[in-house]
């Protein structure tokens, strides 16, 4: 089979198209054809050496979606999608023609969604799910504001959010959601994040002066502190990233009194089998319409990945790049 890989680290262009051998299912083990799969910033990173546990030479790829090759009798056939924290990293990833995975990785596919728009859901919806609703356990009627409400993550919180029946959605980003996307119809309100916004009270207003009960930041590092300001009293704060510093400053007099807890969370913690776990939960809110896929804006075929690689690196695309082998 051919598969996009790369042995040493580096940008997009150590990435080539290789004739590899086909991986072969066995015991507990299927052999999936990949029709689609996404390409995520942490691919890039992966590519680049920045994510640990990557080692070589390696397929990249978290997110996929396709159709069992070989496996139990009952799957074959079957349509499914997956995502996981292992492969890419210490296992061969999505971006080539075929994938191996546990049996106990597969998941079907829900009817409503393609293969791209399946390939597009994996790690945004599955950490979201992950901080949201296990980790921080957002309530019905409770308020949530979500930093980084315009990228991939943010966008699937805001959407999970509306499912479980917060009350108030407030989305939090250097440029609102575009209109008509999925993020955009789940909030209820929008606050700039930039150098003339008082982003936290400007969130106190939009709460009713007490605060968000949840904020998930996705972005984290350089808005930690307008996140943790813009809790509510006993206000959870959801952290899985750091970008542009890795240490924030906090007042742990204001952070003890006001009863407030900081939780982080690792989506590269759960492992193909866990993260088919999550995908399954979700997929009713698929096959619902409760949750749509993200914006797809451009598609490549695996000769072109290390272009689709450059356009994730460079930020040139505004929504998702999905490979088709």
């Amino acid at each position: 089979m051919r598969a996009l890989r790369f042995e040493r680290f580096g940008g997009p262009e150590v990435l080539g198209v290789e004739e590899v051998a086909d991986p072969v299912a066995g015991d507990g083990v299927a052999v999936v054809a990949v029709k689609a799969a996404s390409i995520n910033p942490s691919d890039v990173l992966a590519v680049s050496g920045r994510m640990e546990d990557t080692t070589l030479p390696r397929t990249p790829g978290r997110d996929f979606a396709g159709v069992v090759l070989e496996g139990p009798d009952d799957w074959v056939g079957a349509e499914v999608w997956g995502t996981g924290g292992d492969i890419g990293y210490s296992l061969d990833g999505s971006h080539a023609e075929r994938i191996a995975l546990p049996v106990s990785a597969l998941a079907r596919k829900p009817v409503t969604l393609d293969f791209a728009e399946a390939a597009t859901v994996g790690v945004n919806f599955v950490v979201g799910w992950l901080g949201a609703v296990e980790t921080a356990e957002l309530a019905e009627g409770e308020t949530i504001a979500v930093f980084g409400v315009s990228g991939g993550v943010g966008g699937a919180v805001a959407q999970i959010a509306r499912a479980v029946g917060a009350r108030r959605i407030v989305g939090v980003a250097p440029h609102a959601p575009a209109p008509g996307t999925p993020a955009a119809e789940a909030i209820d309100a929008f606050v700039p994040f930039d150098a003339d916004t008082d982003v936290p009270a400007e969130i106190r207003r939009l709460t009713g002066g007490r605060g968000a009960d949840v904020v998930y930041d996705a972005v984290g590092g350089v808005t930690t502190p307008s996140a943790v300001a813009s809790l509510a009293h006993r206000g959870r704060l959801v952290v899985i990233s750091a970008i542009g510093t890795s240490t924030a400053e906090v007042d742990l007099r204001d952070f003890y009194h006001r009863e407030l807890r900081m939780l982080g969370v690792d989506s590269r913690k759960l492992d193909v089998t866990a993260s088919a776990e999550r995908l399954k939960r979700i997929s009713p809110h698929f096959e619902r319409g409760e949750f749509r896929p993200l914006p797809i804006v451009q598609t490549f075929d695996l000769d072109h990945g290390p272009d689709a690689y450059r356009a994730v690196a460079e930020k040139t695309v505004r929504g998702r790049a999905v490979i088709q082998p």
